[in-house]
């Protein structure tokens, strides 16, 4: 008996160990939305569609959250009005919220976020009343639901937040961040905000450019970061020259864990990016992608490689192990690239374009 005992003690503390390194087995699935309105979940071991959900009402934007467990992901769709989740192994919907009522038009661009526990949704809703002679533009929410009420849940509670809000994440501390004018971050439970990180309200002096920020996509699940990214100018002197001034990347990267941010200049200026995405293993490497996929190591401030594509791509994503590139969005083919050298090793061929769909990633631990 003490030996039974002693081998059921010696695998739990493995299996503890294996957790804590993140070795538990795990599956992966990339996730992304293609017209007319599909979610299409993706073995990424094998990189073919398992299934492909049928999303009700017409194509929204393809934003995606899934949520902490990877077992349900949910679907901006409906025009930007509806929120559906759908369980990634069966295509059942577990969950809907309809956003506009009565006379009232709800639009949320891009903003889905899960609470770290999987227990609430969050979406920045922008109504308008539609009136017999006019439209009413209304002050923009952030709008909290309930996932245990499953199907037509209705509103939880909404507070006030600033426009121009796209981009949103949740964090373990129990804030949502907002990615606007500012990088922001506001508490569902009172309706508290803070400046994360000052972006159009900034000051750095007249020999800084104040950053254009741009916040259309989410990717970050593997790391449970948010990276906001801006491009700025150093001017030589307080004449503010466009000719002569330095041009920069730079992000806003917040840790979901802990709420913290850090915002620095990322690398020069030379051509456009869509998203970046961080290496899983090297917080220092950045993956980008639109007309060029590139990499990138903002500690030494260097573009280290640079891949032209075929056409324009918005997103990109990298499996959990940091080895596999996958880049998508806009139109029907997700390329698939080695992270180390931005070779093409493959692609996925899909049904439908993507548009403006997320390419997210659901991990399912054991």
């Amino acid at each position: 008996m003490k030996v039974i005992r002693l081998i059921k003690a010696l695998t739990a503390c493995a299996l503890l160990a294996a957790a804590a390194t993140g070795a538990v087995a795990a599956e992966q699935y990339l996730l992304t939305v293609t017209r007319p309105g599909q979610l299409h979940v993706i073995d990424m071991k094998s990189n073919k569609i398992l299934r492909s959900c049928d999303i009700p009402g017409k194509f929204g934007s393809g934003s995606i959250a899934p949520a902490p467990d990877g077992r349900t992901a949910y679907v901006l769709s409906n025009m930007w009005e509806d929120v559906y989740g759908f369980d990634i192994r069966t295509c059942k919907i577990v969950f809907s919220a309809r956003q506009s009522h009565d006379n009232v038009r709800v639009k949320t661009f891009q903003s889905l976020a899960v609470s770290a526990d999987g227990k609430e949704l969050y979406t920045v809703q922008n109504p308008v009343r539609l009136l017999p002679d006019r439209f009413e533009v209304m002050a923009p929410q952030l709008a909290v639901y309930n996932i245990a009420d499953g199907l037509d849940a209705p509103l939880a509670r909404s507070y006030p937040v600033s426009r121009r809000i796209t981009k949103i994440a949740a964090t373990r501390t129990g804030e949502v961040i907002l990615g606007g004018a500012d990088v922001t971050a506001i508490n569902p439970k009172t309706g508290a905000t803070r400046v994360v990180t000052a972006l159009a309200n900034w000051d750095r002096g007249p020999l800084w450019l104040t950053p254009d920020a741009f916040a259309m996509h989410s990717q970050g699940e593997h790391r449970n970061e948010y990276i906001m990214p801006y491009v700025t100018a150093r001017f030589t002197d307080e004449k503010q020259d466009m000719a002569s001034a330095e041009w920069w990347w730079g992000m806003s990267r917040v840790d979901l864990a802990t709420g913290k941010a850090e915002q620095m200049e990322t690398v020069p200026f030379e051509f456009i990016v869509f998203n970046f995405i961080t290496d899983p293993h090297d917080p220092n490497i950045l993956y980008g992608s639109f007309n060029q996929l590139s990499k990138h190591d903002i500690k030494n401030k260097k573009t280290l490689a640079v891949q032209p594509m075929p056409h324009t791509y918005y997103d990109i994503n990298i499996s959990g192990d940091g080895k596999t590139l996958y880049v998508g969005g806009a139109g029907n083919d997700i390329s698939i690239h080695d992270a180390a050298t931005l070779k093409k090793t493959g692609a996925i061929q899909l049904p439908g374009d993507m548009s403006t769909s997320d390419l997210r990633v659901a991990t399912i631990r054991d």
